[in-house]
């Protein structure tokens, strides 16, 4: 593709997703109003189906909810992503779209994400009717990211990336401003398993702790020493934290229970340490409980590996931004310790996510998962052009 055609073809992206502004933000809002938790998005599903058949796309439907469409011809495939669903969160704010769910809420900006990736697809749509698409594009609308084991696994299980070079997908960012993209090349999210140990004994009574398996002082031991036992056992570059949500054991101050539990998350930075790091975890809590008494069941989910953006996506990505309103638009981004499904598929294919701006300039900073969450909805348009530009450079560049 020569470098006008490429120029015409954002300006046309541009041009298209600013036709569909208004109509992006009440898509939005829709959604933001009928959120629905994991394996639940039947409605989303069907409404974001319909926008994209409506457009010439050939819609998909994954088994259980979300759906895979096309567009296109050529041998160039690139996938874009969105995720679907919401958390058992309450809505707080009060705005007219507020949620209509009790305890469900659209807390992580997936609404956005949906919403700038249908504006996506009107604008590609609308280069493929001018015989200005160099290739083919996939989208995926995934369900699921929110739990483990998530929705990638499961449409990677459909083979949605047969024949696809390269994917991109997006997410809001609440600590950059709006118009602004975060890019990040390397890490840009860790790895998250989820972990629970559960101590077994015989019980006894606090006055005999030697006749007894104390699981209640195992148990504490398994809660400070695991964390410890990993800085020495895995590289610390390896940035691996255990942190417990949840432990039980016991109703009596005077009785040694005969059971209880800890649980809590593995987050690791580094994907090759994230493949050994539960063949660690499992030896350190047999070691670890062993003079006590007790049995241990380790039962070890691994989550969702890190998402590692590659040099040429980010490149890609960047090329985009700067055509679109130039090199003052992007910022660098830091690494987090949360965790995203979205690295799964780039265990198949190269890629790369950015960070999608949410925050009033000189606005309030709000937090992802948090029950007032607020965004402002010009970033949509902004997604939706990004989206839709990094994929036409990247299919250029294949061609």
């Amino acid at each position: 593709m020569e470098q006008d055609a490429l120029s015409e073809a954002i300006a046309t992206i541009d041009a298209s997703v600013g036709k569909l502004e208004d109509d992006l933000v009440e898509l939005r809002r829709d959604l933001h109003r009928h959120p629905e938790l994991s394996w639940q998005e039947r409605r989303t599903t069907d409404r974001l189906g319909e926008a994209l058949a409506r457009n010439g796309w050939e819609v998909r439907p994954m088994p259980r909810s979300g759906l895979v469409a096309d567009l296109g011809r050529g041998k160039g495939c690139v996938a874009l992503r969105a995720d679907l669903d919401a958390l058992p969160v309450q809505d707080l704010t009060e705005d007219p779209w507020t949620s209509q769910v009790p305890g469900v809420a659209h807390a992580c900006g997936h609404d956005v994400h949906m919403s700038a990736l249908i504006g996506a697809a009107h604008a590609l749509s609308e280069l493929h009717d001018r015989n200005a698409l160099p290739g083919r594009v996939r989208l995926l609308l995934q369900p699921a990211e929110e739990v483990m084991p998530g929705g990638a696994k499961h449409l990677l299980a459909q083979e949605v990336l047969d024949g696809v070079d390269r994917v991109f997908g997006l997410h809001c960012e609440p600590a950059v401003d709006c118009g602004t993209i975060g890019l990040r090349v390397g890490p840009l999210t860790s790895a998250a398993d989820r972990l629970e140990v559960r101590l077994e004994g015989t019980g006894g009574h606090t006055s005999r702790p030697h006749l007894t398996g104390d699981l209640t002082f195992a148990l504490a031991k398994v809660t400070t020493e695991l964390p410890a036992v990993l800085s020495r056992r895995m590289d610390p570059r390896s940035g691996v934290s255990v942190v417990w949500g949840l432990l039980r054991a016991g109703a009596a101050p005077n009785v040694i229970p005969d059971r209880g539990l800890v649980a809590g998350t593995v987050r690791i930075l580094d994907a090759q340490a994230w493949t050994e790091v539960e063949t660690v975890v499992r030896e350190a809590v047999h070691d670890i409980v062993g003079p006590y008494g007790v049995t241990a069941n380790v039962d070890y989910l691994q989550g969702v590996p890190p998402v590692v953006n590659d040099a040429t996506s980010v490149g890609l990505l960047r090329g985009t931004v700067h055509a679109l309103w130039g090199p003052h638009r992007t910022v660098e981004v830091p690494q987090s310790l949360g965790g995203e499904d979205f690295g799964w598929y780039q265990t198949r294919v190269p890629g790369a996510m950015f960070r999608l701006g949410t925050r009033t300039p000189g606005g309030a900073t709000y937090d992802l998962h948090q029950g007032d969450l607020r965004v402002d909805e010009g970033s949509i348009g902004v997604g939706a052009r990004v989206l839709a530009g990094a994929a036409v450079r990247s299919l250029a560049a294949t061609g």
